[in-house]
C-alpha cells in the first residue's frame, strides 16, 4: 500500500461500526423478516475482514476479493447485492488509489447507483446533477451549489449540510440500495459514514 493510499480497511471498518451502532433501528426498519440490520453489519465486517487480509495488493484486488468473499458466503440479498457492486467497483478502481474525490465514486459503486462513474466529469457530484437535471429538478441547483455542499462535507462541514443530504439521498434513491426502505435507510448510513471517513483520513 502506498504511503499516500487511505487505508480501505480501516475506512470499511468505519463503516461497520456504524451500522452495528444502528442495528436495531435498521432491523425495525426492515418489517418483513426484522434482521436487515444483523445483515448489514455481517455484510461490513466481512468485508472489511477480507480488504485486511489484501491490504498491501492494490485498491482494485482488495475490492474484487472482498466481493468474491461475500458471493462465495453470501445468506442474504444484501450480500449478494453489496458483493456485486463491490466487483464492479474492483474493476473501476484497477491501478487507482482511493481518494476524498475518488472516495465520491467508491460510494456511488458501493450502492449500485447507475451512471457512468469512471472517467465522469465532476464524479458523483456531476452523476447527481445529471440526475436532477434529467429529472426535471435542477431549478436553484447547480453544479456549483453540488460542489460546494462535497467541499462543505469533506472540509468542515460548515454551510450546505441540507445539500449533502439532498446529495446523499438523490445518490440511494439511484442506486440498487434504494429500491426497499429499510435498504434506502443503510444505503444512506453507509455512504455518509464512507465519505466522513475518507474526510478524516484525508486530513
Amino acid at each position: 500500500m502506498a504511503n499516500n493510499q487511505i487505508d480501505l480497511a480501516a475506512i470499511f471498518n468505519t463503516v461497520s461500526k456504524a451500522l452495528a451502532n444502528n442495528q436495531t433501528q435498521l432491523n425495525a426498519a426492515d418489517t418483513y423478516n426484522q434482521d436487515h440490520g444483523d445483515h448489514m453489519v455481517e455484510v461490513f465486517n466481512m468485508i472489511s475482514k477480507s480488504v485486511t487480509k489484501k491490504q498491501d495488493a492494490d485498491v482494485g484486488d482488495q475490492l474484487k476479493y472482498a466481493g468474491d468473499e461475500l458471493l462465495k458466503n453470501a445468506n442474504s440479498g444484501s450480500a449478494a447485492m453489496y458483493g456485486e457492486n463491490l466487483l464492479n467497483a474492483a474493476q473501476a478502481f484497477q491501478g487507482k488509489e482511493i481518494n476524498a474525490q475518488s472516495g465520491l465514486q467508491l460510494a456511488q459503486l458501493l450502492l449500485g447507483a447507475q451512471g457512468n462513474t469512471t472517467e465522469q466529469e465532476g464524479g458523483l457530484l456531476g452523476s447527481l446533477l445529471s440526475g436532477f437535471t434529467a429529472g426535471g429538478s435542477s431549478e436553484g441547483l447547480d453544479a456549483g451549489d453540488l460542489l460546494n455542499a462535497g467541499m462543505a462535507f469533506f472540509q468542515s462541514k460548515q454551510e450546505g449540510d441540507s445539500n449533502v443530504e439532498a446529495a446523499l439521498d438523490a445518490l440511494v434513491a439511484a442506486s440498487t440500495a434504494g429500491q426497499t426502505p429499510h435498504r434506502a435507510e443503510s444505503g444512506k448510513l453507509v455512504a455518509n459514514t464512507l465519505l466522513q471517513a475518507l474526510s478524516s483520513f484525508n486530513k
